[in-house]
């Protein structure tokens, strides 16, 4: 409304474009399958147990009952998912080199969830939203770090863009370790978009970036329903990324080394949001 305008003028006013990256982002990428592979326990487990949808469960002939797979049989008898019990070979050939403790999943693609429907749904909700938006991770392993960090602080939805960034491969979702069976994935074609899209319905953008000169700790906005910007080390958020933020903040350096691990950044960062907002 007219409050949130009026403070978002004055905050942009005082604050410094530094593009400058928090985070290190490692530059590993990663085509995306034509179908959705799940690898390992705890992640298959997971997409069982939020309902997703799958095809087959995987599991290595050579591999013994037990309480962890007994679960995965459970879960995917109520879902009506057959269970194979496959040779390790066909395990590793779908695993593609992660490590799969015996367990594979097949389905159809990845459900990304549109925009709106995120952003009409935080409008509904009686609690600030929080989307946590990435800006050229190309990184298979932090953007699934991050969606893991995302989901443990309660954020509604990841936002990333189509280009410049790693989709939800099966790295992706082993590195969230089952996070991403509970949170809502945005795939957009233009950030700047869809973050004007964001403030539309009351959201301040606030990004991450090194030499802003403003603490996160000392944001008020955190509080506020939110979309957390997140860039890489390297190149930080895209120029016009960061004129669309409301606020740049950074996390306090005091060692001699200047930046972290974009996954490990995010995690502070969203951390530093839970605080404020359990104070509230």
């Amino acid at each position: 409304g007219g409050q949130r305008g009026g403070q978002r003028g004055g905050q942009r006013g005082g604050q410094q474009r530094g593009q400058g990256g928090q985070q290190r982002d490692d530059q590993h990428g990663g085509g995306e399958p034509t179908g959705r592979v799940v690898v390992g326990v705890h992640p298959v487990r997971e997409v069982l147990r939020a309902g997703g949808r799958l095809d087959r469960v995987l599991v290595d002939v050579g591999r013994g009952d037990g309480s962890a797979i007994d679960e995965i049989g459970e879960l995917a008898a109520q879902a009506r998912v057959r269970v194979e019990r496959v040779d390790r070979d066909q395990i590793e050939h779908h695993a593609a080199g992660l490590v799969h403790q015996g367990v594979v999943a097949l389905g159809p693609p990845f459900p990304y969830v549109g925009l709106a429907e995120v952003l009409a749904r935080t409008e509904r909700q009686d609690r600030p939203a929080l989307l946590v938006a990435l800006d050229g991770i190309t990184d298979p392993h932090n953007v699934g770090s991050i969606a893991r960090s995302a989901e443990a602080v309660g954020a509604d939805a990841l936002i990333m863009p189509s280009r410049r960034a790693a989709g939800v491969t099966a790295t992706v979702e082993k590195a969230a370790a089952g996070a991403l069976a509970h949170l809502d994935v945005v795939r957009v074609p233009n950030l700047v978009r869809a973050l004007k899209d964001a403030k539309q319905t009351g959201c301040w953008v606030v990004g991450l970036a090194a030499g802003t000169g403003n603490d996160i700790a000392d944001t008020e906005l955190l509080a506020e329903s939110l979309v957390l910007v997140i860039g890489s080390e390297g190149n930080g958020l895209a120029h016009l990324t960061g004129l669309e933020c409301d606020l740049l903040v950074e996390l306090p350096m005091r060692g001699s080394v200047s930046s972290l691990n974009a996954s490990v950044a995010a995690s502070v960062a969203l951390y530093e949001v839970l605080r404020q907002r359990d104070r509230q």
